[in-house]
């Protein structure tokens, strides 16, 4: 085998677990370190952008005929906002549910720990506060039409119709998506798009609950009356969000971490 082979075949190798589980350390360490008006702002940015989740599925909605093959179509318009948001490279707090912990299982301290927290509740905090702004902004501004608004609606009620034992279930397998697409991205080359859709697209067409882009549509029901504050709170926040979290720390990146740790060289 020539020398040129031999680079052609190195360059076509997939990189090992230990190099995608560096990159993404790396990554966490740098996102751990930012400011905290960086954090907030690219987390609200990202609240507002997930947004496009919801619009874009409702408008698939309004324009196609109820058939029973509808949802495969309308469940692309989920993608939309994730696209925009991890495209744009803005703070998602499942994301961080990956990205920020591996930092701490390489260098288990309080700091870390620390700044774990401090990132988690900035980012999420501004994520709520931008999904929170684009449903009043739905509701209030006269942008969209009646039949988009009702088709909105419909899609907000029969997601906060499950029980939250169902949300909480749900929300670990959309928790462990997410991780699983941040463990992709980094070596997905130019596959970035695809992938995004795909995993973004399951969670949609699985019913499985995110804790971002399912609050525009909680906040949205919760603007037009369909319900409560303290439902909101009890019924899909607390469920949701702690299932993302099970799912994508507890148990993505704790078995991301423990399949490696033997290869990896301490991070002193």
């Amino acid at each position: 085998m020539s020398a040129r082979e031999r680079e052609h075949v190195k360059q076509s190798t997939r990189p090992r677990v230990p190099v995608v589980y560096e990159v993404i350390r790396q990554e966490g360490e740098a996102e751990l370190a930012r400011p905290a008006w960086g954090l907030w702002w690219s987390g609200l940015a990202a609240g507002i952008c997930i947004g496009f989740s919801l619009l874009s599925e409702a408008l698939l909605r309004a324009h196609l005929p109820e058939v029973g093959w509808r949802p495969l179509l309308e469940n692309l318009g989920y993608t939309v906002g994730f696209l925009l948001v991890i495209l744009g490279r803005q703070q998602l707090f499942t994301e961080n549910t990956v990205t920020a912990v591996l930092p701490i299982m390489a260098h288990r301290t309080r700091a870390k720990l620390g700044q774990m927290v401090r990132l988690w509740s900035i980012v999420l905090a501004a994520n709520l506060v931008g999904a929170f702004v684009f449903a009043a902004f739905l509701v209030t501004s006269g942008a969209v039409s009646i039949d988009l608004m009702a088709a909105m609606q419909d899609i907000s009620n029969h997601m906060l119709a499950l029980s939250a034992w169902d949300k909480f279930w749900r929300g670990v397998v959309a928790g462990w998506l997410i991780a699983t697409l941040v463990w992709i991205l980094p070596h997905a080359n130019g596959a970035s798009v695809f992938m995004i859709i795909l995993i973004t697209y399951l969670i949609a067409l699985g019913e499985f609950t995110h804790i971002v882009a399912g609050s525009v549509e909680a906040f949205l029901a919760l603007l037009t009356a369909s319900i409560s504050l303290e439902g909101v709170v009890l019924s899909f926040l607390i469920p949701t969000l702690f299932g993302n979290i099970v799912g994508g720390t507890v148990l993505f990146a704790m078995l991301s971490h423990a399949q490696v740790q033997s290869e990896l060289q301490p991070h002193r």
